[in-house]
């Protein structure tokens, strides 16, 4: 089947501001503000983005706010090799790590120190639903891991400490979900993913592996089931705008999903079974 009858990447609903010599940003070659790998942070583009959302305007954390709500909310999540963040823009797509990535860039690129979170992870039902189940091989490999290939957050640094920043779901998806939409500041962990225990990572860069192996993955997984996924994620996105709109806007629902959440996130209680580890909720 064509993949592109199942799945057409939908056109950004940006545009990548001209980039102008003299355009101020972080030359810095100090841990966690200077580029690393799919990292760019002195690319012209992510420099003239950094700049168009106010860097070196701002103040630290309301820069990184606007930078976690433009990649939160403009880069759509798709199944797509490991590439920098000069293409994520340009594209308007990217996985989780694409977002992250370029979220860190841009703050890299305004002076503010970034780095990853990363973490394997099980996810919620209604996102198994639209990220594993569409594709048999996927399925295997998540039922027989226990765990679903790795996740993260970035985290910046803002008045002496490490702020969270999951930039991955768009509030379409996280209503879709029935859970609340996070903000720059919360943490994902324990509100749609549950971190594997010991496998929490903080670091400047991405693993120089990570590249290769999601090529690999995206050729043992054909082509019309890649697309599948990504059709599926549209889904999930126009399912919960739908939800959203139903709600009476962003702020309704949020309430009202984190009042059907209540202050505690999910207790979990951790069953191993011969080379599987299974979560479920206590």
């Amino acid at each position: 089947m064509d993949p592109t009858k199942i799945y057409q990447r939908p056109k950004p609903s940006y545009k990548i501001p001209e980039y102008k010599p003299g355009m101020k940003y972080c030359d810095s070659d100090e841990k966690y503000l200077r580029p690393t790998l799919y990292c760019n942070c002195r690319a012209p583009e992510v420099i003239a983005m950094a700049n168009e959302l106010g860097a070196f305007k701002k103040s630290d954390y309301e820069f990184a706010e606007t930078a976690f709500e433009f990649v939160k909310r403009k880069i759509i999540l798709e199944m797509v090799p490991m590439d920098d963040v000069v293409n994520v823009l340009k594209r308007g797509t990217g996985t989780c790590l694409h977002e992250i990535s370029l979220f860190i860039a841009l703050c890299r690129a305004a002076g503010i120190k970034a780095r990853y979170k990363l973490y394997a992870l099980t996810m919620i039902q209604q996102w198994y639903d639209a990220l594993v189940a569409p594709d048999p091989l996927m399925r295997k490999w998540y039922d027989a891991m226990g765990y679903f290939m790795l996740h993260g957050e970035g985290e910046v640094y803002v008045d002496g400490k490490w702020l969270p920043a999951d930039v991955g779901p768009t509030p379409e998806r996280q209503a879709a979900a029935g859970i609340p939409i996070t903000k720059f500041g919360e943490d994902s962990i324990g509100v749609w993913f549950h971190a594997l225990p010991g496998t929490i990572m903080r670091m400047e860069s991405l693993p120089i592996t990570l590249g290769p192996s999601s090529k690999i993955l995206m050729k043992k997984i054909a082509p019309a089931s890649v697309a599948k996924i990504n059709a599926s994620i549209l889904e999930q996105i126009e399912k919960g705008r739908k939800i959203i709109e139903e709600a009476g806007g962003e702020e309704a629902y949020d309430k009202m999903a984190r009042q059907k959440m209540g202050p505690q996130m999910p207790r979990l209680e951790i069953e191993y079974k011969k080379d599987k580890i299974k979560f479920k909720e206590k």
